[in-house]
């Protein structure tokens, strides 16, 4: 693994008022997080872990603390200049997909590309058929979004969010939406995607989908409980491949 630092934050604090009440979404958190690392995000509703992606995604800003993204400070930049870091440096995946409707799965790949005055039109076309082709969708290209599957719609997000070359990839729950086979077949094009170098940083409550990661960050009430390595990580292919012969014998 390449030891680079692509995202450390320091003592980081999150606060929002309801009312009269401060709410302490985050309560000084560490986290370093290096090339290469696909790291799960873990925790009960509450307990962070969607208020440190909003800011780990240049979406929010913390009430006080650090964070360095591919070593630039964050909290020094200007609303244009984060919005150019996400579009440029970040790749998001959704629970929900986010694609277009009635755009096809290759219009859908171009849209971040769109933004990057440097993307010629032709590059950005050819960026777009190959990221689809990465996630297995080359006979799809064509396709509305609406006339596809979750499975589907789900690797379209997953290209559209490589296809700028991110530093990181943050998913969001994007096996949520999805039934045991289908987040089997998504986990392993992430654990494909990790295995070519790409980092990524994968949002879940769902502790067997955090077994294809190769390191589990807990939250609880605003802190880290626990950041420990995975040992006995599990393949995604083999657990398919094990979840269709027990369809099959169950089907016989």
């Amino acid at each position: 693994m390449n030891n680079k630092t692509i995202i450390e934050i320091k003592n980081l604090h999150k606060n929002y008022q309801v009312g009269e009440e401060t709410v302490k979404a985050l309560r000084g958190v560490d986290l370093t997080i290096s090339k290469g690392e696909f790291v799960a995000i873990m925790g009960t509703s509450g307990s962070g872990k969607s208020t440190l992606l909003n800011i780990l995604g240049c979406l929010d800003l913390p009430s006080s603390g650090d964070y360095f993204l591919d070593g630039g400070n964050v909290k020094s930049l200007n609303r244009n200049q984060l919005a150019t870091i996400r579009n440029q440096k970040l790749g998001f995946v959704f629970q929900s997909y986010n694609l277009l409707p009635r755009t096809s799965a290759l219009e859908n790949v171009e849209l971040p590309l769109l933004y990057n005055p440097l993307v010629s039109n032709t590059e950005r076309r050819e960026k777009a058929e190959q990221a689809l082709i990465a996630v297995g969708l080359k006979d799809r290209m064509k396709h509305l979004s609406n006339q596809m599957s979750g499975g589907q719609q789900q690797r379209v997000a997953i290209a559209r969010s490589m296809v700028n070359d991110p530093v990181v990839i943050f998913a969001d729950e994007a096996t949520g939406n999805l039934d045991t086979r289908t987040s089997f077949e998504i986990m392993a094009l992430f654990q494909q995607l990790n295995n070519n170098g790409m980092t990524v940083c994968f949002v879940t409550h769902e502790p067997d989908i955090a077994e294809f990661t190769k390191r589990n960050v807990v939250f609880r009430d605003g802190l880290i409980i626990k950041d420990e390595r995975i040992s006995n990580r599990q393949n995604a292919i083999t657990a398919l491949a094990q979840l269709k012969d027990e369809t099959y014998a169950f089907g016989n």
